[in-house]
């Protein structure tokens, strides 16, 4: 780390953004210093990509100043916020796979061919200034290829190097590692050591907290809008920085007694027999009983996903057989596992999870009403009181059931689905990273949400890609490596037991 300077690049004080008569920002601040990662935290619904869209001049906020270097002023559009050095990586990378990654790192700025004075694009110059960009993010890879022809872990990089292309002073990543395992987590974060040894200001916006821990030097937390502090990261423990994000004492999850144990003679209410698929799962055997949570562990691409997707009908198996409640079963489709008693919350819950146009009340009324069919409609008062009653149950923040869920925090939309497969009254709930890009109380509430469904008998299968949480929820962990089985663990076992077993070289 370098030793900051003693003034900012970057500096935002009395920040204040309303949206209509919700405000969203009151009295922010946020310092940036040359050669310093700085974490922006906070819940989901803290603020956090609001204030993004300041600086990157999406929105003009009502209040405050903003300074960067000597120039004071809000950036009146995201090309005047690029112009002045700011650039964003955001979550999911804004490139065209379709285009090579030169294309990419240059679209809309190719350099320009002196003998055409201008008027064709420089192809050479551009290819070899894309090396050389690439060259800063540690790549070293063919710039002519298309870049959907790389990995995730390519293709952010490649956003890295387009946003250092404009002479960036700013670089603001939002979530860039949620898509990545931990292999490519460390290899970012060695780019992002090079950059801040450059002189480069970082801000980096990010739920877990230990990648926190490992590449911040500074800590801001943002808390219903409200600035609540600034810390040397070395200066805020975890628990600390917890209770600033949540503005008070966090617990950990206990099981409730009633679900820690179950007795083994239970009738399973699911069982596979050797489930396959070809290229996604190999033969697979499992059970889950009613009142019992059934974690899925595994690394990045271990096939938890896959295996998910066959137990709810979305994929069909190329062997072995499923049982529920002892009957041999097939599913042509999620309408035949819902049919008997099946619910699943989706990985992708922007893609396949949310109707983002659609508001609370009908996203929560949805999965019921097409259970019921066409001919018979659910009443609009029945709409009502079920969305009201999975609001207070959830604790789902939102002005109104009849805002459109596009518009709540990441962590709410989840909450939001939760619910929809609630109303359902399933006997087994599939949860696949229902934690996701969510923040710290809100993940602490879903954990407790999961723990009393299980104590109400409902039995639920937890796959995520935090081992801590698969630990403390689960009463048997299945353990996948390469997209098969290797093992089984019982509750209480630690994170070390599940890393160690995907690590042994015997199973």
């Amino acid at each position: 780390m370098n030793p900051p300077v003693s003034q900012p690049v970057l500096q935002l004080s009395g920040v204040g953004m309303r949206f209509g008569r919700t405000t969203v920002l009151q009295d922010a601040q946020l310092r940036l210093f040359p050669g310093e990662v700085h974490a922006l935290m906070g819940q989901n619904g803290a603020g956090k990509s609001t204030l993004i869209k300041v600086l990157t001049g999406v929105v003009t906020p009502v209040a405050g100043q903003m300074r960067l270097g000597e120039d004071s002023g809000w950036p009146a559009s995201p090309l005047q916020s690029q112009q002045q050095g700011i650039s964003t990586v955001y979550q999911e990378v804004n490139l065209c796979p379709n285009l090579t990654v030169a294309e990419n790192i240059f679209a809309g700025r190719y350099p320009r061919h002196p003998v055409w004075q201008g008027r064709r694009i420089d192809w050479a110059a551009t290819r070899r200034e894309a090396v050389k960009l690439l060259a800063r993010v540690g790549l070293d890879i063919d710039v002519n290829r298309r870049l959907s022809d790389y990995p995730v872990a390519i293709q952010q990089l490649v956003a890295i190097a387009r946003a250092l292309g404009i002479d960036a002073r700013v670089l603001i990543l939002d979530e860039p590692t949620s898509s990545l395992d931990d292999d490519e987590v460390k290899g970012l974060f060695q780019v992002l050591r090079r950059l801040r040894e450059e002189g480069l200001a970082i801000l980096f916006v990010t739920h877990f907290l230990d990648q926190v821990y490992a590449i911040s030097d500074r800590i801001t937390v943002l808390r219903n809008g409200r600035w609540i502090g600034e810390w040397l990261t070395r200066d805020l423990p975890a628990q600390g920085l917890i209770e600033a994000m949540v503005g008070r004492e966090m617990g950990p999850a206990t099981a409730p007694a009633a679900t820690t144990a179950l007795a083994s003679d239970t009738t399973a209410l699911l069982q596979a027999e050797g489930l396959a698929r070809a290229g996604s799962i190999q033969p697979t055997d499992l059970a889950i009983r009613p009142g019992e949570v059934l974690g899925i562990a595994g690394l990045l691409g271990a096939g938890r996903t896959e295996l998910a997707r066959l137990l709810f009908g979305l994929d069909s198996p190329d062997a072995g057989v499923l049982r529920i409640d002892g009957e041999v079963t097939r599913f042509a489709n999620p309408v035949d596992a819902i049919a008997r008693g099946l619910a699943m919350c989706p990985e992708e819950r922007k893609t396949e999870g949310i109707f983002a146009d659609l508001s609370v009340r009908e996203n929560i009324a949805i999965a019921l009403q097409a259970m019921r069919g066409l001919r018979r409609p659910l009443p609009l008062a029945e709409q009502r009181e079920m969305a009201e009653r999975y609001i207070a149950l959830l604790g789902i923040r939102t002005p109104g059931a009849e805002t459109p869920v596009g518009q709540l925090s990441g962590g709410n939309q989840q909450k939001v689905v939760i619910a929809r497969w609630l109303a359902t009254a399933p006997r087994l709930l599939i949860l696949d990273e229902p934690t996701r890009g969510i923040d710290v109380a809100a993940k602490q509430e879903i954990m407790d949400q999961i723990l009393r469904l299980a104590a109400q008998g409902m039995a639920l299968v937890f796959i995520s890609s935090e081992m801590s949480e698969v630990v403390r929820v689960s009463q048997r962990i299945l353990v996948l490596r390469d997209r098969r089985p290797i093992g089984e663990l019982p509750a209480g076992s630690s994170e070390d037991a599940v890393y160690e077993l995907i690590a042994d070289e015997h199973v």
